[in-house]
């Protein structure tokens, strides 16, 4: 360390008595460095940061407190979210699941494309299927490109004849069509009992019988054995004071009246079709019921 020292004194030594221009320019950056410490660490001095009068004093960044113990599992952009925020088993559930729904959700659109579409290939070899599937769950009362939507405000009427403790008596015509309107008005999830069975099963009656209603073969008598069995299942619901005897069926057609901005004369007035009395047997009654199990002994 001291030979080290010495040599470097030396050489300045000497160049400085040499008077040379080498000489003058060392001794000149001596003064300029001033002294300078052989034995120790070189210190530098740092210059205090310079302050602007018109900024508040910012206390500086704060310490990270690391993740919040609440927080979800993290990746390299954040928290994950949605599927991603499960584990692997609820993954593949969920996929599956979606799947599923999605799978469903396929079918069914093609099952009523299938039923409103006119007759094709895939409907002639795969109707049943396509049936079985819609009804009577799905099923839908119009056609695909050729929509017929009702004209007419159809209602069905029953009156009944009973016998009283002193004579026979006849009530008054009730509208089975407006009970069905009253379950359905309001009601979320109307049951298609209510929204379809009465409708039907007067179609049927109707597709099945002449303007002078006699019956076209055997689904002439069964429209009517379905309708009466209908009819005495909503008249099992009312307390006549008597057995019902005989009902009476008839229809009350109005056509629907045209809207305001039409020019269109529509007459509104009712017209009915009564059918003759039928006389209630055994058959007739719900079973079950306390008259049913009469009739049968």
């Amino acid at each position: 360390m001291n030979s080290y020292d010495d040599k470097g004194v030396g050489e300045g030594v000497g160049e400085g008595a040499g008077g040379g221009a080498g000489g003058g320019v060392s001794g000149e950056r001596e003064a300029v460095a001033g002294p300078v410490a052989r034995n120790g660490p070189e210190v530098r001095t740092v210059p205090e940061p310079r302050t602007d009068p018109g900024l508040r004093n910012d206390p500086g960044p704060l310490a990270d407190p690391g993740p919040r113990a609440d927080a979800g599992p993290l990746t390299g952009d954040g928290p994950r979210v949605g599927m991603a925020g499960l584990s692997l088993p609820y993954q593949v559930v969920a996929a599956v699941a979606l799947s599923v729904i999605g799978l469903i959700a396929c079918i069914q659109l093609a099952m009523v494309f299938l039923h409103v579409a006119p007759s094709n290939t895939l409907t002639k070899q795969h109707g049943e299927a396509v049936d079985q599937w819609i009804y009577p769950e799905f099923e839908q009362n119009w056609k695909l490109f050729a929509p017929n939507p009702l004209q007419q405000n159809i209602a069905v009427h029953v009156r009944a004849e009973i016998s009283g403790p002193d004579k026979r008596r006849t009530t008054s015509w009730m509208s089975l069509s407006g009970e069905d309107g009253k379950a359905i008005r309001g009601n979320l999830l109307p049951s298609h009992v209510q929204q379809n069975q009465l409708r039907r099963g007067w179609d049927f009656y109707l597709g099945s019988h002449d303007s002078q209603n006699r019956a076209n073969g055997l689904r002439g008598r069964l429209s009517e054995q379905y309708i009466r069995r209908i009819v005495m299942l909503r008249l099992s619901e009312h307390d006549y004071g008597g057995d019902v005897l005989r009902i009476q069926i008839r229809s009350e057609v109005r056509s629907v009246a045209a809207p305001a901005w039409s020019d269109e004369k529509i007459s509104t007035k009712p017209s009915y079709r009564v059918l003759p009395w039928w006389t209630v047997t055994a058959a007739d009654l719900p079973k079950g019921s306390a008259d049913s199990e009469e009739a049968d002994q």
